[in-house]
Order: C-alpha cells, then structure tokens, then sequence
C-alpha cells in the first residue's frame, strides 16, 4: 500500500502538478488509510475491502474529525483506487460502496465595509514595515487574492499603470485581476519606498518582503491581518482568507454578477463562489 501511494503522490506531483501543500495534503489523509490498513492485516491494494474503508471512516469521527474532514479523506481514497485502475495496478474499486458522511456547507462569516475601511488604515505608513502591510491588505482586499499567491507575487505581476495583477493560482494557473485604485496607491508607494528599505540593496523579484530580504512567509501574512484587526477593534478571528471573503462579498453585494466573482477569485467551481 505504502508504494501504491508514493506512486499516486508522485502522479499528483509531476502530472498534474499540484501545489506542495495540496500533496502534503493528500499524503496525510492516505498515511492514515495506510496505517488502518496495516491494523487489518492489509499489505496489498488488491486486500482492501469497502468493509476496511468503513472502518477507517469510523475511525476518523472517533478521533473527532469533522464530516469535512472525512469526506477529503475518502476523496483522497478513491481518487487512489481510480488511479490504480487506471494503472492496471487494481481491478476493482473497493469505495464503490462507501457513502460519505453528510456536510452541510456554511456561509462564512464576512467583514462589513466599516471594518474592513478600519482594517486597512490600521498600518501606520511612516515606516517600511508599514507601507508593506498596507499594501498588502489593500491587495487582498481589492483583488481577492489567496495568501499563497499573494506571498509569491513577483514584480513584474503587476501593471499599476493598468490596474490589474496576475497572480498565479492552484496548480500554478495565472488569472489576469483587476486592482482597485486605493490597493494600486498603496502599492506604489511601497514599492517607491518601503521595499527598496526593506531589501537594503538584496536582489529579489518578490513583491513582499519578509525577513532577510526573502518572500514574504504566509506565517508573516497571517500575523500583519491579526495584527491589523486587533488594532482596528475587530474582535472576529481574523485570516487573509476573511479578506477574500469580504471582497467577493462586497462585489455581489453592489452588483457583480456571479460569473465575474468566479474569474476574478480563480474558483474553478461555480458553486464555490
């Protein structure tokens, strides 16, 4: 089972190119099948059973995982077992007969355009740091960008004179983002000043700087949005994705049709918007 799987993460890896945390993702989920797998005396994928699957599944809401949570883990397993057929490694699926827990999918918790004027102008500016974090926020926020894109944001992704950014998303695909006008002000400013002092002359291509001239970590994002929102008086938990969140939120609500939000966020799924 253990080869099976390294096979099936390399094909994510090289085929079809997912992104490391997607995989990791992927190989955490199947490192638990794995280990159940074993306890039942299963070596082989020709060994496994919809009655073993059942039992893992049992075992996951036993350790207090979410029907999320367990539907990505028998989603993980039966993408494996499909691609094993598709290898000739397999010749039956033993998930066929597995049923996934119930979800209900819920609406997230969304920032008001109050909190979010507030959020934004917490930085103070007079400092690199500050123009940094500015900018950033005001990226997020105007364009929706997810906190890994954000962070691997280069130079020439962004055209100010143009008022658009092309950031690249999962399963490195570039979609082109329009950027709004406060967003594209404060990232003028920043790469004006706050960059160029926070590089102190290293080279880099990274539109965010972290420490010792490096990309910007998302630890780092995530610590600048808390930050920001404590300071704003904003007692919610606070994440760069709340930022995507609010922007596509604000968008219907003052008239966005549905199909632009979908393009502008990079679902690839409607119904995710």
């Amino acid at each position: 089972m253990e080869r099976a799987v390294d096979l099936y993460l390399d094909h994510l890896r090289v085929e079809r190119n997912l992104s490391p945390r997607t995989v990791e993702a992927y190989a955490g989920d199947l490192r638990s099948l794995c280990a159940e797998l074993h306890k039942a005396g299963c070596r082989r994928p020709k060994d496994v059973s919809g009655v073993h699957l059942a039992r893992w599944l049992r075992a996951l809401a036993g350790r207090g995982l979410k029907p999320a949570s367990q539907s990505r883990a028998l989603s993980a397993a039966r993408q494996l077992f499909a691609f094993l057929i598709r290898e000739g490694a397999l010749s039956a699926d033993p998930a066929v007969v597995i049923t996934g827990p119930a979800r209900r999918r819920t609406l997230p918790v969304v920032l008001s355009r109050a909190d979010m004027a507030a959020l934004v102008e917490t930085p103070d500016t007079r400092g690199p740091r500050g123009e940094r974090d500015r900018a950033a926020l005001e990226l997020l926020y105007s364009s929706g960008l997810r906190a890994s894109e954000l962070c691997m944001l280069q130079v020439d992704d962004l055209s100010l004179a143009h008022g658009i950014v092309r950031p690249r998303g999962k399963g490195d695909k570039e979609r082109v983002v329009p950027l709004g006008r406060p967003a594209a002000a404060a990232l003028g400013r920043y790469l004006e000043h706050g960059r160029k002092a926070l590089l102190k002359g290293r080279p880099t291509s990274y539109v965010f700087i972290g420490n010792r001239g490096r990309a910007l970590s998302r630890m780092a994002l995530f610590k600048i949005v808390r930050h920001a929102a404590a300071a704003a008086g904003i007692s919610k938990a606070i994440s760069p994705h709340k930022l995507r969140h609010a922007c596509a939120t604000h968008l219907l609500q003052g008239g966005a049709d549905l199909r632009s939000v979908q393009e502008l966020l990079g679902h690839a799924e409607i119904s995710t918007t």
